[in-house]
């Protein structure tokens, strides 16, 4: 038990180690979060947007200002745990392969992704929702920044696949933002008409983005869009556990393709031996005494 903890705990340092070395990121989370949330803020008007929320069943009336904050505030922890976990996996995949190689157990280097995915989570989720409460006071904060925090999981799970999976960073980097951009467009009601489509269910945010409306215009409990964010942060951990599995796979052939053949030495992995130098015959060498 103690061996396990111990490896474990040293991965988990690493990769807490890996994301502090990220610069950029912590600026993003310093400048982008309240930025972002507060012009969305104050750029739409106040006026009431009537709305269905779905998970409630109730009609609502919210300030078109409020809303989009919120929607704002879910684009951003999403864009931010995605990049940042994304970062970590592309730059730190052949530490992680030549570790696996070394015969580091596979399960504590996903367990210590993990461990950071939920600090840096929880981390932006809370700062996302002080920010929004700066502006206005959601009926529920802790709800928000729960929703917060479930969709911040699902995202950096997304970056941890797109970084196992995709071979250059800016192709991880298009395939987050247009995802987080497209999901939460889609379901604002002021920037779209269709967001109370039934196809808006099957948008990998749908869940937090009707907690996190739940949270601030609305005291009905939301427990169940809760387990389907949860839900949608499974599917994206398998995604990134099939993709990490693949990045640090052995890529030297099985023990049978390495075994010496004819005119090979052991222990030279299949390479030819080395010429030895040829004898000279005892006629030869006579005729050269004479």
């Amino acid at each position: 038990m103690r061996f396990h903890l111990s490896r474990f705990a040293v991965a988990t340092r690493f990769t807490l180690v890996e994301h502090g070395r990220n610069r950029f990121a912590m600026v993003l989370v310093a400048v982008f979060v309240p930025v972002w949330t507060t012009l969305a803020y104050l750029a739409m008007p106040d006026t009431p947007a009537r709305m269905r929320l779905r998970a409630t069943g109730e009609t609502l009336a919210p300030p078109g200002n409020e809303l989009t904050e919120i929607s704002g505030a879910l684009n951003a922890v999403t864009l931010i745990t995605g990049f940042m976990m994304f970062a970590a996996t592309f730059s730190g995949s052949g530490f992680d392969r030549r570790l696996a190689m070394a015969g580091y157990p596979r399960a504590h280097l996903v367990l210590a992704k993990v461990t950071a995915l939920a600090l840096v989570s929880a981390a932006v989720a809370a700062y996302a929702t002080a920010v929004t409460c700066l502006a206005w006071t959601p009926r529920r904060p802790l709800l928000l920044a729960a929703a917060l925090f479930c969709a911040g999981l699902t995202y950096g799970a997304l970056g941890v696949g797109f970084g196992s999976l995709l071979r250059r960073e800016v192709e991880g980097m298009f395939a987050i933002v247009m995802t987080s951009i497209i999901d939460l467009a889609l379901q604002n009601p002021i920037s779209s008409s269709g967001a109370d489509n039934p196809v808006m269910r099957h948008l990998p945010s749908y869940g937090a983005m009707q907690a996190s409306t739940a949270a601030g215009f609305s005291s009905t409990p939301v427990p169940g869009h809760l387990a389907i964010q949860l839900g949608w942060f499974a599917a994206a951990s398998l995604i990134a556990l099939v993709g990490f599995r693949r990045s640090t796979r052995n890529s030297l052939p099985p023990p049978a393709a390495r075994t010496p053949g004819p005119g090979r030495e052991s222990g030279t992995s299949g390479l030819p031996a080395p010429r030895r130098a040829a004898t000279p015959s005892p006629a030869l060498s006579e005729t050269e005494a004479h």
